[in-house]
């Protein structure tokens, strides 16, 4: 494999040149955020699995519903979690068959499934939700709260072309 060499300056979205190190700085700090959040991805998995018998996309499914109290359309919680229509539905079938959350037609329309949590599923999610705090608590202890503040403003901020609000 040949290999070719980096530029020494890279070109901005604005046309504008920087230096190389700029780029690097911001690629190494990618790099960073994407083996944190795997890390942190990777141990709240587990733990819920262990503690809970739940996986991930279970958990993230309850916790759209739990923000949202009055239930969501199956489109909605796929589109708030960024997943396929087919994702979500496989997943609601397992928490309607576990009784955590209920599932009926809006308006008499079969062809929209809108998605409520039940009494049990709010306090499974509750429960999981209370673990899922401390282990991040945990994870992410060396910290401070005014840095932690300050990062989640910072990257809050940062918004682009491809990113939406969530």
């Amino acid at each position: 494999m040949v290999s070719t060499p980096l530029p020494a300056v890279a070109a901005r979205p604005d046309g504008k040149k920087e230096k190389e190190s700029d780029s690097k700085a911001r690629l190494r700090l990618w790099i960073r955020l994407l083996r944190a959040s795997r890390l942190i991805e990777g141990m709240a998995r587990e733990r819920l699995k262990a503690q809970f018998g739940a996986t991930l996309p279970r958990f993230d499914v309850m916790a759209a519903l739990f923000r949202k109290p009055d239930g969501m359309l199956m489109s909605e919680i796929s589109r708030f979690l960024m997943v396929s229509n087919g994702n979500v539905t496989g997943i609601v079938d397992r928490l309607v068959a576990d009784g955590f959350v209920a599932r009926s037609q809006r308006n008499g329309d079969r062809r929209t499934s809108f998605i409520t949590l039940t009494r049990k599923g709010r306090a499974a999610f509750a429960a999981m939700a209370a673990a899922h705090e401390s282990w991040i608590d945990e994870l992410l202890g060396g910290i401070s709260a005014r840095d932690a503040e300050q990062m989640s403003a910072k990257l809050k901020s940062f918004r682009s072309d491809w990113e939406s609000e969530a």
